[in-house]
């Protein structure tokens, strides 16, 4: 051959034996970075755990492309309220979530599964239902990373929960502490911060949370801001109590300086619905005085818990074991019986708030002979069946069962999940686990907010009935809780950030699952990206399990953690 022809072949050459720029490419999609901004047409290359490059044409080359025409590109979606707790020890796929594109797990909301002491370990083992799992962590920061080791589709990160610090300091009875046990409970808030707890969650229509007065509160909150964290509540009323709720924990964010979110802020029962208003109003002002006060949602008119919130605080108190020979004694039971029939003071009836038993779903059971019997039936039909009232209906099942219940109960408005979609400070919650539709799963019911919650966000209400935009919806889904959780690294689509990345179709997205049939997967999403590895390829899982935990500011790992000696220290994000 000619030099010539030669000299020109060396270049080629060379180039075939060139590694590869990117291992991930994503192309021929619309890229929503999570900024609120509108889509572009462009591309989005991953090296490793990072995104390397977002724009119209990467430059180089990929070990491996993505096809996303005609699809939308974006973050990993944000679930602010997880109870994938227990799940994603039995099945680390977490499928109702990681189909819906979900890439973050938060958990935490007012119990958190550490620290624990041996009793509360043993409680656990207790109270195991269908789903079975050694317990063998004790602080929250060694039960994330048995997650992590274990292996799981999605990451993972946790709140320490309120309930964890008062037990382990008060038990479960209806006392106060000294000023010796409230910094001792500091402590051990503290101690979860620096393990990379992302802030403190309270739920304080449930016993014994209800116990804790707000100077309390002020004091575990004042701990986790000035570790860089958040306070995020299940606030004291949803319903007669809402307004004086929402101002408590404005009160709290005020006098702590933690930045506060509301979960599954809603009100319940028809009567309240007009408290919304004030409720908003209230969260809106409070904004403007230049609090960092947001709020989350599942986007369905019913909730889901345990007929506990159902019965009056005082027979609960003590734990479990108190609360169920409480409910075998027959004076106990009159007087139960009279609570829960008369006008609640002090504590949330959500039987009365959803109108009456037959609003009531039983949709979790642990006994066989139960589940065959009542699952999936209201607890009206219940009654029915055993010739009872509701309440001792409520009662006997509780009792029997030896678990709290779990019960679908219908309260909100369909109007007020419209509107609150819409609002430019909510984000997203399924407060359900992910699980699969599957194996042990199939053996109870549950809300199909744990199936459809994103997907239906995405579908219903941004395609169909164009209550917001889908950049903004995809911003609430993504940086801005990120924002909210002070994740500087997660969250959008920049060069330097983790790989967190979803594709889905909009004009398909749709979700599927059902009061009356539950377990059924959305659809819509064809991909989805965790630290730059393929954990959902064509709408299928993949053997990948590549999920971490999350850790918050304060973990003693970063550069800038530990705790600090007043919130003002932390530069936190303006959060819109």
């Amino acid at each position: 051959m000619h030099l010539c022809g030669l000299l020109l072949l060396i270049p080629l050459l060379a180039a075939c034996d060139r590694e590869p720029d990117y291992d991930l490419l994503v192309r021929g999609g619309t890229v929503y970075d999570g900024s609120g901004s509108p889509g572009v047409a462009g591309e989005v290359a991953i090296r490793g755990d990072r995104i390397a490059y977002v724009g119209p044409d990467a430059p180089g080359t990929a070990r491996r492309e993505i096809d996303a025409t005609g699809k939308a590109v974006a973050p990993g979606f944000i679930n602010m309220l997880s109870w994938s707790t227990e799940s994603l020890l039995v099945d680390g796929r977490g499928q109702s979530d990681l189909r819906q594109g979900v890439t973050l797990q938060v958990m935490g909301e007012g119990f958190s599964m550490g620290p624990l002491n041996p009793a509360m370990k043993a409680e656990m083992i207790a109270r195991q239902g269908d789903l079975k799992f050694p317990v063998e962590w004790t602080t929250l920061g060694e039960y994330l990373e048995t997650l992590e080791k274990k292996g799981v589709s999605m990451n993972v990160a946790s709140l320490i929960g309120a309930v964890n610090p008062r037990i382990l300091q008060l038990g479960e009875d209806d006392v106060d502490p000294t000023p010796e046990q409230l910094a001792a409970m500091q402590d051990i808030v503290r101690q979860a911060m620096e393990e990379g707890a992302l802030g403190i969650g309270t739920s304080l229509i449930y016993v014994p949370a209800t116990f804790a007065e707000t100077d309390e509160l002020v004091a575990l909150a004042t701990t986790a801001a000035r570790c860089g964290g958040i306070h995020m509540t299940h606030m004291r009323s949803e319903g007669a109590g809402l307004l004086e709720a929402v101002d408590e924990t404005i009160d709290i964010s005020r006098r702590s300086g933690a930045p506060a979110e509301i979960y599954h802020l809603k009100a319940g029962g028809r009567e309240h619905w007009p408290k919304m208003d004030g409720a908003l109003e209230r969260i809106e002002a409070a904004r403007r005085e230049g609090l960092a006060i947001t709020t989350d949602m599942y986007a369905y008119p019913a909730g889901a818990t345990g007929l506990d919130a159902a019965m009056p605080p005082w027979v609960q108190a003590g734990g479990n074991e108190a609360w169920f020979a409480r409910l075998r004694d027959p004076a106990t039971r009159k007087r139960v019986i009279a609570d829960m029939r008369a006008e609640p003071v002090g504590w949330e009836n959500l039987m009365r708030a959803a109108g009456g038993a037959e609003n009531m779903l039983i949709v979790e059971l642990r006994n066989p002979e139960l589940k065959a019997q009542y699952q999936g039936r209201t607890l009206a039909e219940v009654a029915k069946l055993r010739g009872t009232g509701p309440e001792e209906a409520a009662m006997d099942l509780v009792a029997a069962d030896e678990t709290r219940v779990g019960t679908v109960y219908f309260l909100m408005s369909e109007d007020e999940v419209r509107r609150k979609v819409a609002l430019p400070y909510m984000n997203f919650g399924s407060d359900g686990a992910a699980m699969s539709a599957e194996g042990v799963f199939l053996k109870s019911g549950a809300h199909p907010r744990a199936y459809g919650n994103f997907a239906r966000v995405l579908g219903r209400y941004v395609r169909d009935e164009k209550l917001t935009t889908l950049e903004d919806a995809i911003r609430r889904l993504t940086s801005h809780p990120a924002m909210v959780l002070n994740l500087r690294e997660r969250g959008s689509l920049r060069e330097g950030l983790f790989a967190d990345v979803v594709v889905f179709d909009p004009a398909t997205i749709q979700d599927h699952a059902t009061f009356e049939k539950p377990h059924q997967y959305s659809t819509g999403v064809s991909h989805v990206i965790l630290n730059g590895v393929l954990t959902l390829e064509n709408g299928e899982p993949t053997a990948a399990r590549p999920g971490r935990f999350v850790r918050g500011r304060a973990w003693t790992g970063w550069p800038d953690g530990g705790c600090r000696a007043t919130a003002a220290d932390w530069d936190w994000p303006q959060v819109r």
